[in-house]
């Protein structure tokens, strides 16, 4: 199996910001109360008319310029989301259309905040097998479009936005190159953190709608016990089959879900603050969209760089969770 690289990153945010004040005016709470429970100051909303694609495309367009590629270049697109612009067709199918990437194929990829970090892998095989040469794999979500801004409880975490990466082969270890990947569902716990409504089970309905069923529902405590003990273990996992520890990780890139969370796991590795990627206080939690975020975050604090060695971690519904040890190539 060839080696497989990172060769570009770009995102997808929309302009328009929601403050911790302006939450304030909207349900009851206030910026102290958020940003000591979550590490969230701000989170950024969609104006009406933007999609998922839209965005996408914006990420996308991004890494293929900064890889140096044309539309004519790519042969697949991944999209992970969980709020697709409608039930069909793909969102991968709509930025394949809006990037004239014409002999490209593609799919969407939905397991939530997890969804970035599986489809990294699922591209990275495709491109390690020999398949292809030049994927792009996107992480994105427009969450705001299945949040109620009366609960207070899944209000105040989630913002809109995303990123995405070219995946190309690549020469050798120094060119940079994944290493390891390690995923794990537990599907007993999906009712925790679900949206109940708009599937097979309970399809859109006068009475869904009017009981908010189409509205992310989350029973915080659950959830934040499940992140709090699965995402270290993982990463855990993952180190001691590498024969490594948290002390040999040059750049830790964690979910943005809970700035709580992640402290709880930096201290389970042994790993310094310093070495971590935080942005949640400006992005809060755009699921499927917080990694490729942080990666662009890292890229321009400039503490991501050529030959560090990078764990990243994600959990979300499912539930699910996820990490995987790259080093950096460029």
């Amino acid at each position: 199996m060839a080696l497989v690289k990172i060769s570009s990153v770009g995102i997808g945010v929309p302009p328009r910001i929601l403050t911790n004040h302006d939450m304030e005016k909207m349900v009851d709470t206030s910026d102290q109360w958020i940003q000591e429970r979550t590490g969230i100051k701000q989170r950024h909303i969609v104006d009406p008319g933007t999609t998922c694609s839209d965005l996408a495309t914006e990420a996308a367009r991004q890494a293929m310029e900064k890889a140096g590629l044309t539309p004519d270049d790519i042969e697949l697109i991944i999209v992970a989301t969980n709020t697709p612009d409608s039930p069909l067709p793909a969102v991968a199918c709509l930025v394949q259309h809006k990037l004239g990437c014409k002999h490209a194929w593609g799919f969407d990829l939905a397991i939530a905040c997890s969804g970035f970090l599986y489809a990294m892998q699922v591209g990275v095989q495709f491109v390690a097998s020999g398949a292809h040469k030049n994927v792009i794999v996107i992480g994105v979500d427009v969450m705001s479009s299945v949040i109620d801004y009366t609960d207070r409880q899944t209000c105040i975490i989630f913002g809109d936005g995303g990123g995405a990466c070219v995946i190309q082969p690549s020469t050798s270890e120094a060119d940079g190159c994944f290493i390891d990947f390690l995923h794990e569902v537990d599907g007993s716990g999906g009712e925790f953190l679900c949206i109940p409504a708009g599937g097979s089970a309970h399809p859109p309905s006068k009475e869904t709608v009017e009981q908010g069923l189409h509205f992310l529902k989350q029973d915080g405590p659950v959830v934040f016990k499940f992140a709090t003990k699965r995402m270290p273990e993982i990463c855990v996992r993952l180190l001691d089959r590498n024969n490594l520890t948290g002390a040999d990780i040059d750049v830790f890139i964690p979910h943005q879900a809970n700035l709580r969370i992640i402290k709880s796991a930096v201290e389970r590795l042994g790993i310094p603050m310093e070495k971590v990627i935080v942005n949640i206080d400006q992005y809060g939690n755009t699921t499927a969209g917080t990694l490729p975020l942080a990666m662009d975050t890292a890229l321009k604090e400039g503490r991501l760089k050529k030959g560090d060695l990078v764990l990243f971690a994600a959990m979300g519904a499912g539930l699910s969770a996820g990490a995987a040890l790259m080093r950096w190539g460029y």
